[in-house]
C-alpha cells in the first residue's frame, strides 16, 4: 500500500439498536461514516437518513413516502455522546482504502452536503441510511464486499424484519408493519441487498475476500435492558376477545343482543377502515412495500358497507354476510400457503369475523 499522506482515516460506524420504549426505527440499527484527519482536529460523522419534523406537511408526506431525507454532519464526541446516552452500543471498522479513495469519499461526502445535493427520496429496503453507504464504498472501493451473503439464503426483506423486532420482543410492532407491508416485502434477498441492515453491512466488511478492515473496536457497549416478556401480544388479545364474543353469542339477554348488534358495527367498520388504508397505501403513496397487499382479503374494505347493515333482516344484507364469511373461511384455509406471510396475530380477529358474519346469515335475530 503506497505511503498515505492524505493524514485521513474512515471507518463504518455502526449503532446497534434502541431500548423497546425507544422509537420504533431504532430497532434496526444506524449507520454513519466517520472521517478523521490526524493533521488537524477534523472529526466528523455523516449520517443518512436524517429528516427534518418541522417539515411543511411532515406527516402527509411521510405518510405518502415523499418526505425529503438528507444526509448531515456532525462532531463525532456529539454523536457519540447521543448513543452513549440512550444506551445504543458503537461498534467502529478502520478502512482499509488508498489514501486517493479516502480523498474520493471525503469529497463525495462533502460535496452531497450541500443544500443542492443534500436531499433524496428514502425508502426502507433499498435506499436509507446504510444502503447509500455501501453504495459510496461500491462506488469508489470495489463490490466484492457485497457478493458474499450474510444470512441464511432464502431470507426475504419480512425475515430480516422480523428477527430485529424479534429481539425486543414488539410483537405489536411486528404487527403493524405485517399489516402495512405487502407482497414485495416477501421478496427473498439478494446478498447485496442484504446490507440494507447496518448490522449486515457491518457483518459484509467484516467477510469480504480482499480485506476491506482495517481494526474493528467496541467504542461502546450497551448494557441490556432488563424487560419481561410481553403476556398480550396480538394473539392472546384477539383469543381473549373471540373467547368473549363467542361466549356473548350462546346469551338469549336481550342485553347482550344489543351489546353485540353495537360491537359487529364497530368490528365491520374497523376492519373497513384497515381495509381502506391499505387501499390507501397501495395506490396512493410511493412506497414500495406497500403495494400487492394480500391482508386485503380478509380486511375487506366492503365491510365499511357492511357496517350499515348489522340490523338488517334484509334478504340481500344476510347473502351479504353470508358470502362474506365464506370468503374469510377459504383466506383462513390459504393462510400459510399465500404469496405475502401474514401475521398469524390475526388469525384470531378473522375467525371473529367469519363468527360474526355468518352468525348474521344463520341467526337473523341477532
Amino acid at each position: 500500500m503506497p505511503q498515505d499522506s492524505s493524514h485521513l482515516r474512515i471507518s463504518l460506524l455502526t449503532c446497534g439498536p434502541g431500548e423497546p420504549n425507544d422509537e420504533l426505527y431504532t430497532t434496526f440499527g444506524h449507520t454513519g461514516v466517520r472521517i478523521t484527519d490526524s493533521s488537524t482536529a477534523y472529526d466528523w460523522v455523516y449520517n443518512y437518513g436524517t429528516f427534518d419534523a418541522f417539515e411543511d406537511n411532515f406527516y402527509l408526506n411521510f405518510v405518502k413516502g415523499r418526505l425529503n431525507y438528507y444526509v448531515a454532519a456532525a462532531d463525532f464526541k456529539d454523536f457519540f455522546e447521543e448513543y452513549r446516552a440512550t444506551n445504543r452500543s458503537v461498534t467502529e471498522q478502520v478502512l482499509n482504502l488508498t489514501p486517493k479513495e479516502k480523498l474520493e469519499i471525503q469529497q463525495f461526502l462533502n460535496n452531497n452536503i450541500q443544500l443542492a445535493n443534500r436531499y433524496y427520496r428514502y425508502d426502507f429496503c433499498y435506499d436509507n441510511c446504510t444502503t447509500r453507504v455501501k453504495d459510496i464504498f461500491k462506488k469508489i472501493h470495489d463490490s466484492s464486499f457485497t457478493k458474499k451473503p450474510v444470512m441464511k439464503p432464502g431470507t426475504t426483506f419480512r425475515n430480516a424484519i422480523h428477527f430485529c423486532l424479534n429481539r425486543n420482543d414488539q410483537n405489536w410492532s411486528k404487527l403493524g408493519i405485517d399489516l402495512l407491508l405487502g407482497k414485495p416485502c416477501d421478496a427473498v434477498m439478494s446478498a447485496e441487498q442484504m446490507n440494507f441492515l447496518p448490522e449486515n453491512l457491518e457483518r459484509s466488511l467484516s467477510k469480504a475476500d480482499k480485506p476491506f478492515v482495517l481494526s474493528q473496536s467496541m467504542l461502546y457497549t450497551a448494557k441490556q435492558p432488563d424487560y419481561k416478556e410481553a403476556f398480550f401480544t396480538p394473539a392472546v388479545v384477539f383469543s381473549i376477545l373471540l373467547s368473549i364474543i363467542v361466549v356473548a353469542g350462546f346469551s338469549k339477554k336481550q342485553s347482550v343482543k344489543t351489546f353485540l348488534r353495537g360491537f359487529d358495527g364497530i368490528l365491520f367498520f374497523f376492519t373497513g377502515l384497515v381495509g381502506a388504508l391499505l387501499i390507501f397505501m397501495w395506490f396512493g403513496t410511493d412506497h414500495t412495500m406497500t403495494k400487492d397487499n394480500y391482508n386485503l382479503l380478509w380486511a375487506l374494505p366492503t365491510n365499511l358497507v357492511l357496517t350499515f347493515f348489522v340490523s338488517s333482516k334484509k334478504p340481500a344484507a344476510r347473502k351479504y354476510f353470508g358470502l362474506t364469511g365464506i370468503i374469510l373461511v377459504i383466506v383462513v384455509v390459504a393462510w400459510f400457503f399465500l404469496p405475502q406471510q401474514l401475521n398469524p396475530g390475526f388469525l384470531p380477529l378473522v375467525f371473529l369475523l367469519i363468527y360474526r358474519s355468518l352468525a348474521k346469515y344463520f341467526r337473523k335475530q341477532i
